[in-house]
This record gives C-alpha cells, structure tokens and sequence, in this order.
C-alpha cells in the first residue's frame, strides 16, 4: 500500500502518490539534487545539430552559431574528458561542402542537455581551475550511496520484519528505520515482502525520458519466451544489458534446484545496486563502455564472460532506441573482445553469441557493423510503453526485433502465436510474412504481407505504389519535387531540417523586430513602475499632510 510518513506521524491522513521519473542516482530531495559548479559553464542552446533520435547521443553545437551542417561520431579517446556519466564522445560537424569542421566533445549518455549540459571542443584549453570545478561537479553528481554501501543496506534491510521495511517512491531507496525521519514528508511504500525484492523492476519508476534513459520493460510474454529460448539454446551464462526484467527473472529462478542459468546486469541505473551484490550488477554506460566501478566491475565482467572457457555464455541487449547505434556497436564489440580473450590463436573474427532486441527499420545500419546478424520475425513488446504491444495488427503491431548471430533455423518461435517456419529461408517467420517466389525470400519486415513491385525488383509495403516520376514505389500521397534525400523544409541535399539556411534567414530577419518588441516592453515595464512610484509619493505626501493636520 501507498503511505505518508506524515500520515503516520502526524495522523493527517493520506496523500497523493508522487508520480514521475526520478534522475538516475542521486534522486528526490533527500538524496541531494546536484547543481552545477561554479566553474562548469552552460553552452548555448544548441541549433543545427540533429540526432538519430532520442534517448542517448548528447550532439551538440558550440559557441559559434553553426551553419548548414551533419554530425559525425568519432569515437572516445584515451584522453576524452569525462562528464558525470563516463569519458565524453568525439564528434565533429560537417559542412554542406563535405569540409570537415570544428571537432568537440558531448555527453554519451544525454541527449538533451537539460540533462548533462558538458561539452567542450577538441582544442580547447581548458584552465587549472575549470579542470578542478569539473572534478567537483562530478563528485557532485555521483549517487548518494556506493554499491558496497548499498549491498550493506540491503543486508540490514531483509533483516526487519516486514512491518518495518519501507521504501521511499520519491527518493527511489530502501529506507532503514533510522532514515524515517529524515524521508517525513516523502511518499513511501511499506510492508516490502520478499518478492518485491526479487522484482525490483515493478517497486522502481521507469525512466522514461526518451532523451536520456527511455526505460521500457519487457512484458511478461516477450520475457519469459526469451528465458525458454535460451535454456533450450543450452546458454548458462547471459550477459544482460539494459535488460533488468530478463535479469530478474533470472534471479528469481536461481534458487530452484534444476535452474541452471546464471545472469549479470551491466545497467547505467544505479538503483539496482541497492537489490543486487557486485557479482550481480554492474553499473555501466553501452555509449561509451564505461564501468563506474573502474576496473573491478570491469575484472567481474571479464570473470563472468570467461567462465568455462567462454562457452554457453550470450549477451542479450535491448538499448535506448535512439542511440547512435556507432556507439552502441563500438561498446558491444569491446565486449565481445574481453569474451575472446578465452579463445585460442587464430578465432580472432568469433563472435560471442548476442541478442540485439532494436526496431526493425535500424536494420542496415545494424548489419553495417555486423554484417553476420539476421532479424527475426518475433515481434518484442513492453509494458510501460503505449505502443508496442502484442496482439496489434497493421501498422499498430510492434516494431521491435531480435537481430542475433546465430543460426536463424535455431531460434524456435512460439507456433500458437501464429509463427511458421519457411522451409525454403530455413528459418521461423510470421503469419503475415509470405514467402516471395521472385525474390526468393521472406521479404516482410513489419509483420503485414508485401507486394513485389516488378519495376523495383523487390518487394514493398501493401500501402506504397510505384511512381514513374520517381522511378520507385512510395505512399500514394507524397509529393514527387522533394523526392531526393535532403531537407525537408527546402528539400535540397547537404542538410537537415534544423540546420536549413532558409530558417536561419528567417530567424535573422525576425531578430530585429524581436528586439523592438523587447525594448517596448521594457519602456512600458519603466512606465508603469515609474507611475506607480509618483502615485505612492503622493499618496504618502497626503498622509503626511492629513497627519499635521489632525495634531
């Protein structure tokens, strides 16, 4: 049940339950909200720089008011400077000429930069003292409580009885009974048995903010049929990243006698370290492979992975959606290379065995950095997102897949969920996914049947037709002029939306009314605190007067 610890020590009864994420770490009110140093200085807004979507790539624009212009990921470096979320990503900006512009750091975990606000170019000299009021700010936003700490607390929690175990739903934290008094005027949940504990994922809010965490949750379906997958695959070890619900059911199971499976959680919410010891969870960012426990996270990873020669281990993934999937792939390889480090000479191109759980649309540039994945059909839904949900259909069914390594005649799927196998691809498929004669292959992706078009020579959506003006197929409805790959708002090629030179022009010429509008608002601000001045001498004067006048 929801309580007020106001309730509880003032009898006022209850109140409204807090909804909402809370910032990873130091969460609420009592866990301390960080503030930004004294020598950290805020960038302008950033103007002309756009991402693949949200929820991780903090791109940004510098100083200089940028012109017509793409972003580029170049990677971390040995000597990237560090934000509270790990060593910066490298980018660098473009230009309509294909010049390669200024290069600069941002965040790899924000995008937005309400969020994380760093960034620094490439060649900037940075002073003694900024270095050392970064330093701070870092420290600053670090969470309140270490993992050893919190592995303590977690102890000294399951030894209360189940009256006195509270937890604090706006600070995110186990509450020991002599915190009560510092979370009063907080939202609790008390009576915190055992299997709350093991389900951490149903006590804890979601982050759901695109930009920075995007936290949906695997349902019930898609989670369990991914545990039975990997059983039957003969996987004993998973490596989970980003997927605490895979993770806990795992952990939940552990105690039966006949569950063999074992699973380690590399996550960049911290909140979990308050349920799971250090051989359980480690506290890591996938943009920048980055291990907030330095290296002994890094050794218990490396340990998990090379366990029994490195063999019946996977790594399941389900990233942020709108990560750069460069960083994502550079993050993801490196693990594989600390799993390789178990192989003999010559296995230098073996590829640890993965899940990458993506929408399908991200499918090139998936197989741009593994070009031995394949998708398959199994459509992946949640339960904290409004949209990809099962049993939909047309364009409403989810979007998300499962691209993996392995052979796809050995992923099974669910028959009773009306999935197939194609005898001809070797492989399961969808009810809706015919098989193409012409193309040879199973050609949908998002679950309807496609139509080959002759013209094109391959297979496209039910709804598009092909277009002679534009030599392709298409929705019906479009318009032929702004067919080529470009802006959307002028529609010539070389960049995007936010960076067109036609807004920009007509944000110039906006300026100096803009201007106007503020200096006239500024006059009548005067006028009227002026007026309202002379009223109140005058009016003191009359009391003055009426004063005398009485004595």
């Amino acid at each position: 049940m929801v309580v007020s610890m106001r309730a509880v020590t003032k009898n006022w009864g209850l109140l409204f339950l807090w909804e909402g994420p809370v910032p990873v770490g130091r969460a609420g009110r009592c866990a301390g909200a960080g503030r930004r140093s004294a020598g950290e200085r805020r960038p302008p807004p950033r103007r002309g720089a756009r991402r693949e979507g949200g929820g991780a790539m903090a791109a940004a624009a510098g100083p200089e008011r940028p012109g017509p212009s793409a972003l580029a990921l170049l990677g971390t470096g040995p000597g990237a400077p560090c934000c509270p979320h790990g060593p910066a990503l490298l980018f660098v900006k473009t230009s309509q000429g294909n010049e390669e512009g200024r290069r600069f750091y941002a965040c790899s975990a924000c995008r937005d930069r309400k969020d994380c606000n760093f960034f620094q170019w490439e060649d900037e000299k940075v002073s003694e003292t900024r270095l050392a009021a970064r330093e701070e700010y870092n420290r600053n936003h670090q969470p309140s409580f270490t993992h050893r700490q919190n592995v303590d607390r977690y102890k000294n929690f399951v030894l209360l009885p189940s009256s006195k175990r509270r937890f604090c739903q706006e600070c995110q934290q186990l509450l020991l009974p002599a915190e009560w008094e510092k979370h009063s005027d907080h939202q609790f949940l008390c009576d915190i048995t055992a299997a709350h504990l093991k389900s951490p994922s149903q006590l804890l809010y979601p982050l759901e903010n695109k930009k920075t965490n995007a936290q949906y949750l695997f349902a019930d379906r898609s989670c369990q049929f991914l545990l039975n997958l990997l059983i039957d695959l003969g996987f004993r070890r998973v490596l989970s990243v980003g997927t605490p619900r895979l993770h806990e059911m795992i952990q939940s199971k552990a105690s039966q006698e006949e569950f063999s499976v074992r699973s380690l959680l590399l996550d960049i919410d911290f909140r979990y370290s308050q349920f799971y010891t250090e051989d359980e969870f480690c506290h890591y960012n996938m943009f920048n492979h980055h291990f907030f426990g330095g290296e002994a996270a890094h050794e218990t990873c490396r340990k998990f992975l090379c366990e029994e020669n490195g063999e019946r281990v996977i790594m399941v993934t389900d990233p942020p959606f709108g990560g750069l999937v460069e960083a994502l792939a550079s993050s993801f390889k490196k693990l594989m290379a600390m799993w390789r480090e178990t192989e003999k000479e010559g296995d230098d191109n073996k590829e640890m065995p993965m899940f990458w759980i993506f929408p399908y649309f991200f499918e090139s540039r998936i197989l741009d950095f593994f070009p031995s994945f394949s998708m398959m059909d199994y459509q992946v839904d949640y339960d904290n997102h409004a949209l990809y949900k099962h049993g939909k259909t047309g364009r409403r069914q989810s979007p998300v897949r499962i691209f993996t390594n392995l052979t796809p005649s050995m992923i099974v799927l669910p028959e009773e969920e009306g999935y197939r196998f194609c005898t001809v691809c070797q492989r399961y498929v969808s009810s809706g996914n015919q098989h193409c004669e012409i193309c040879n292959s199973c050609t949908s992706k998002d679950g309807r049947q496609w139509k080959h078009c002759v013209l094109c020579k391959k297979c496209v959506k039910p709804s598009w037709f092909h277009c002679n003006n534009c030599n392709c197929c298409t929705l019906q409805k479009h318009s032929c002029e702004k067919t080529e790959v470009g802006c959307f708002v002028c529609g010539k090629a070389g960049h995007k939306r936010t960076a067109c030179p036609s807004l920009s022009h007509a944000r110039t010429a906006c300026q100096p009314d803009k201007k106007k509008r503020q200096k006239t608002r500024k006059r009548v601000k005067i006028g009227v605190c002026k007026r309202f001045a002379m009223k109140y001498a005058i009016f003191s004067k009359r009391k003055v007067k009426n004063k005398k006048k009485k004595t």
